[in-house]
């Protein structure tokens, strides 16, 4: 928690929390008397309108989830949006933020990446939204809760295959935190016979697909032409916007054809 995040709470008229029993422990750890409204996935629609009729009488809201940032796979679009289309002011107080965190941790690119959130419940369908990813050269960073992440293990390692590079990261910023960096079969395996690996917030990176023979001769193509006109990092930049490369990637081809 940070001092802002604090004095936000205690001047709020309310606080919207997806769970009040839960966020109580936080605020009786801060002194925080400001009273508490439930909104979470189940009746944000409904409370999003009588958030909205207080805060247009002027009064000052707060929202918070459970853990990590509202809105990222957690409650609070519904009243966000419609707070913002009948022009209050919303303003962000920064805070944890889970995926960002095993981003910056992870040793995997993150220039480009792609935040994919939970995956389906069900297997089929789970499967059928990673073969659309399949091909995808960002690095790819899901949401899983506990008891689905060896599930999920598997059918990454069924699309992906099992030596494509992943990061599991477990229970950011709290007691147990663990990190663990190694392809996605032996992560399977980790997970198999660790119970504990099976336990608390999950965020789950996977590298992106390395680019194919034609696509890849195409971006160095592109990368090579550029260079003749351009520094070596600024080609490899704009080579990647165009082609959709990974920009690294590219940076190091163009080294090496120097050296």
């Amino acid at each position: 928690m940070t001092p802002r995040a604090v004095e936000v709470l205690r001047a709020a008229g309310h606080i919207a929390a997806e769970d009040t029993r839960h966020s109580a422990g936080l605020l009786h750890h801060f002194g925080i008397a400001t009273p508490m409204i439930a909104l979470h996935e189940h009746n944000e629609r409904q409370r999003a309108q009588m958030l909205l009729e207080r805060l247009l009488a002027g009064e000052d809201i707060a929202l918070i989830s459970d853990a990590g940032t509202p809105l990222i796979s957690d409650p609070g679009y519904h009243l966000v949006r419609q707070t913002r289309a009948a022009g209050v002011k919303v303003v962000p107080v920064p805070g944890t933020s889970a995926l960002i965190a095993a981003l910056s941790v992870s040793g995997l690119p993150t220039d480009r990446f792609c935040f994919e959130g939970f995956l389906p419940a069900k297997s089929g369908a789970r499967t059928a939204r990673l073969e659309l990813l399949r091909r995808e050269t960002r690095t790819l960073a899901f949401y899983e809760a506990p008891h689905r992440i060896e599930e999920t293990l598997a059918d990454a390692v069924a699309v992906f295959g099992a030596a494509r590079e992943a990061v599991m990261a477990r229970e950011l910023t709290k007691t147990w935190e663990t990190l663990l960096a190694m392809p996605l079969g032996m992560l399977l395996e980790r997970v198999k016979s660790d119970p504990d690996q099976r336990r608390g917030e999950i965020v789950l990176l996977i590298a992106g697909a390395e680019l194919a023979d034609e696509t890849e001769e195409e971006a160095r193509r592109v990368a090579l032409l550029l260079a003749e006109e351009l520094p070596v990092k600024q080609a490899a930049s704009l080579a990647a916007k165009i082609t959709g490369a990974r920009k690294n990637a590219l940076y190091d081809y163009l080294l090496k054809r120097e050296e």
